[in-house]
């Protein structure tokens, strides 16, 4: 594994999520004056997808960084995919459903993370009565696709 690259992958990933996080807080600054604290929250540290599995190792060469804001309406079901690449997120709203083929089952709630299978067949979807706002973090290469498609296996 590329020392260098690993590295840049992580700062950029953190520097994203930092980003992400203080202008979604509503008291990330103080308009009276008064010196406010930054807080952290470390929401998830782990080498392992949602159902268990030890993640991949990185890949070789330039990583791409991509950030990407679900929004799932209720009732709705994303189709049978795969991710080529590890990616991440944080619910920010609702509550989803990632059904592995397996038929392992997550369900996320509102303010969770969530670490994504990689090269397992799922898909998610929200059984609730609000929309899901998900953002999933994907490191990622130039040209992979963030999913690959399964459109022949049928949702139930």
């Amino acid at each position: 594994m590329n020392t260098k690259v690993f590295m840049h992958a992580i700062v950029a990933t953190a520097m994203l999520a930092t980003a992400t996080t203080l202008t979604a807080c509503p008291n990330s600054h103080a308009d009276n004056g008064a010196a406010a604290k930054v807080e952290s929250v470390e929401l998830i540290r782990t080498s392992q997808s949602w159902d268990g599995v030890e993640l991949p190792d990185y890949f070789q060469g330039r990583p791409e960084l991509v950030a990407v804001k679900y929004v799932f309406p209720p009732g709705q079901k994303l189709g049978w995919h795969h991710h080529v690449a590890m990616n991440y997120g944080v619910l920010t709203q609702g509550e989803l459903t990632i059904i592995g083929q397996d038929g392992k089952t997550k369900v996320v709630h509102e303010g969770e993370a969530v670490v994504e299978m990689v090269g397992t067949i799922h898909h998610g979807e929200n059984r609730g009565t609000k929309p899901v706002i998900l953002y999933m973090f994907y490191l990622s290469q130039k040209d992979l696709p963030l999913a690959v498609q399964h459109p022949d296996i049928p949702l139930e």
